[in-house]
């Protein structure tokens, strides 16, 4: 047998007296792909980055981290400069925090050759644009000399990868390297890696939380919780039979596309443990079916443009047009999801139902109400009925702020509850989110990603509302978080018969917890239609690639992927002055499910 590309043996991890990984041992083979996987806060990134010693000097690390013949615990600073890049390269999760703003991205690789090898500032050139080529950067010459801004997500992340692999290194670790990209841009980064692969031979520690991911690239995996090693092997025994109970419940509570074919409303990952509602009761079936004639929201050719200035003076040269003609309606105790990849415009979409982005025309009803008419009292009381929970927790709560108060302060800005029972209404709503109560005095800090993305919707919860607009509220989250919050939103829609606007790429959740679903592209709906409607039959042309990038969570039903097959860069939404967009027509091809015809 040969030699093991990376070879690790009772590692251990600490900070102070905090030990965050605790004696693992695992190996690499040349040319295969090692999953690491856990949730936030298993240890899984400080692993990879105690691999390639960038972890601060205050943490000390012991055991034995062999990469290839280099003991790389051993190296001293020069020494080590040398073999990242040369013996390893790493891709980041986010490109755009590992990239200098103010630094053109070919020159960014050019670095990195003229570093770790002898070439000279014109073959190092030349070399980038041959890997840029490589991972698929159409015009390479001319985004070359571009900056890392003027690049989408799944681009910078192209940048990333070609820098990884500009020395040639035996291991590629990639650490989260498509969580926060939409899922075609998912499939096409996997794709890429998969074939970059098979032709070069590199290894790659792949760490993720996504089982799904794990299940399209994996050879092996191992299972992480807490900084121990739970459970380890090859893949397909893993996803079939996992012994250990984490592996199990990690597995259960990964959404698959196509499990909801024999439900006909949404579905809890997990049973409610409790018998009745815990809140006011649920809606009456009747009632609610009664309801569903009346829309709660009804949303009539929306438009919404971002004016694109240039010059010195800030002459209007062009728009974004990021909603264009848009129309759906939401009916009482019924959630919409809103699904497409970045840049589409559903969150503006949502944005623009609030007015917090100012729409250019259409109508937006609400109770009622002409949302875009009005203003003064009469928003300030729409505002109060529609709330919305942001895809970042941490960036939409005041880390100066306790949670009770950041809960409590629209209570008091509104007038909904009289100041000396405010306290009790914060402490309601935290047990009803199933936070402790007495968790009211500490600081967004304090708490993990699920347990703030529960606070923004205790504040959401906090004006009685009857919408609720829910921006990517769960992608950032781990699996078993991300089936958590969503049966915790199902648990709230039957209990105070809310209504959600979802905005997600997520097609399994999305499946998990709508009625009905709206495909969006180029800042139009391009599908309309019931749930088992649009994903068991797709119609349009890229609501059909949209659901044939979703991972599939079953090694046994791997596909090989390759770059093209389904992914390209959405086109820009930016139009000249005199732009008139065309008009969009749809046809009906089941009751409900309306498709855009083409122009």
């Amino acid at each position: 047998m040969t030699a093991p590309v990376l070879d690790v043996k009772d590692l251990r991890v600490r900070f102070g007296r905090a030990e965050v990984v605790k004696g693992i041992s695992f190996s690499l083979e040349a040319g295969k792909t090692l999953a690491l996987v856990g949730e936030s806060g298993s240890g899984k990134s400080v692993t990879a980055l105690s691999i390639m010693r960038l972890l601060p000097e205050k943490a000390v690390v012991s055991g034995s981290i062999q990469l290839g013949e280099t003991q790389m615990l051993a190296l001293r600073k020069e020494e080590l400069r040398k073999a990242r890049g040369r013996l390893a390269g790493m891709i980041f999760q986010e490109p755009m925090t590992s990239l200098n703003p103010v630094m053109r991205v070919g020159d960014q690789v050019v670095e990195a050759l003229r570093y770790h090898t002898d070439l000279s500032p014109d073959a190092a050139r030349t070399e980038v644009l041959r890997l840029f080529d490589r991972v698929r950067i159409p015009d390479a010459g001319r985004r070359f000399s571009e900056y890392p801004h003027t690049f989408s997500g799944g681009m910078r992340q192209r940048v990333m990868i070609a820098m990884a692999l500009a020395c040639k290194p035996n291991l590629l670790i990639a650490d989260e390297p498509t969580t926060a990209l939409d899922v075609t841009i998912q499939a096409e980064i996997l794709g890429l890696l998969a074939e970059l692969q098979r032709d070069t031979g590199t290894s790659v520690l792949f760490i993720t939380h996504d089982m799904g991911v794990v299940a399209e690239i994996a050879d092996d995996v191992l299972v992480m919780r807490h900084g121990e090693l739970l459970e380890q092997g090859p893949v397909g025994p893993i996803f079939s039979a996992p012994r250990n109970p984490y592996t199990q419940d990690l597995l259960a509570a990964v959404p698959r596309l196509g499990d909801m074919t024999s439900h006909t409303g949404p579905k809890r990952f997990r049973p409610r443990t409790d018998a009745a509602p815990r809140a006011a009761p649920a809606i009456a079936r009747d009632a609610e079916t009664h309801d569903r004639r009346r829309p709660l929201l009804e949303v009539s050719d929306l438009v919404t443009r971002f004016p694109v200035r240039q010059g010195l003076l800030g002459r209007h040269v062009a728009n974004i047009h990021a909603v264009e003609g848009v129309s759906f309606s939401i009916a009482r105790g019924e959630t919409l999801a809103l699904v497409g990849e970045s840049g589409c415009g559903k969150s503006t979409t949502g944005r623009s139902i609030l007015r917090l982005n100012e729409p250019v025309s259409g109508t937006v009803g609400f109770e009622g109400a002409d949302v875009l008419k009005s203003d003064g009292q009469d928003l300030r009381r729409i505002r109060r009925r529609i709330q919305m929970i942001f895809q970042d927790p941490y960036g939409s709560l005041d880390p100066r702020q306790t949670i009770g108060s950041a809960i409590a302060e629209p209570m008091l800005v509104h007038g909904v509850v009289e100041a000396g029972a405010v306290n009790d209404r914060v402490a309601e709503l935290l047990a009803r989110v199933e936070l402790d109560p007495a968790s009211a005095s500490r600081f967004p800090h304090e708490f993990s990603g699920g347990q703030r993305q529960r606070i923004c919707i205790a504040r959401a919860l906090a004006l009685n509302p009857q919408l609720v607009i829910a921006d990517e509220a769960v992608s950032a989250l781990d699996v078993s978080i991300k089936a958590q919050v969503t049966d915790l939103m199902l648990d709230l829609q039957d209990d105070l018969g809310l209504s959600y606007l979802f905005i997600s790429h997520d097609m399994a959740v999305v499946e998990r917890i709508s009625h009905r679903i709206a495909v969006m592209y180029l800042g139009r709906i391009v599908e309309i239609g019931p749930r088992a409607a649009v994903i068991g039959s797709p119609t349009h042309p890229y609501t059909q690639r949209l659901l044939a990038a979703v991972p599939v969570a079953d090694p046994a039903r791997r596909r090989e992927r390759r770059t093209g097959d389904l992914a390209e860069e959405l086109r820009s939404p930016l139009r000249p002055l005199d732009y008139a967009p065309p008009q969009a027509r749809y046809r009906q091809v089941s009751p409900g499910h309306f498709v855009m015809e083409a122009a």
